[in-house]
């Protein structure tokens, strides 16, 4: 099926969707939707390529999660992971490489560096903060 058919099928009913009053676009709690909005564009179940940042299991690192085009028919061969581990600055540049050497949702490649910066940035150590020593009173 094309990927607009499927969006018009479940645009309005998934079990990804999360609703809430006030909020005019809803969020969405897929696989492979880096912005975690509800729309075509960031849709990680219906398009042929996707692409999504999750944190690796021991806290060190991300791991980009990507869909194989010529794979879709087959689901165990359809998600390739690839972890990186090497420090910030460098995973961040080997993920922005990873993305387009191989011409992979060049859309997407934006939002995939800012959910892996967030990742990272929640990854490390809180700085904690010394006291001030109150100022001696003066009579």
């Amino acid at each position: 099926m094309s990927s607009h058919l499927n969006w018009m099928i479940i645009r309005n009913n998934s079990a990804f969707i999360v609703k809430k009053r006030n909020i005019k676009k809803p969020f969405s709690k897929e696989p492979n939707n880096v912005t975690n909005l509800n729309s075509y564009r960031y849709n990680g179940l219906i398009h042929k390529k996707a692409v999504g940042v999750v944190e690796n299991p021991d806290r060190k690192g991300f791991t980009v999660v990507y869909k194989k085009a010529k794979a879709t028919n087959k689901p165990v061969k359809n998600i390739i992971r690839r972890p990186f581990k090497a420090g910030a600055r460098r995973s961040l540049f080997k993920a922005k490489r990873l993305l387009k050497a191989n011409h992979y949702r060049t859309d997407l490649t934006k939002a995939t560096l800012r959910r892996a910066s967030a990742i990272l940035r929640s990854q490390r150590p809180i700085k904690v903060k010394k006291a001030k020593a109150a100022a001696p009173k003066t009579e």
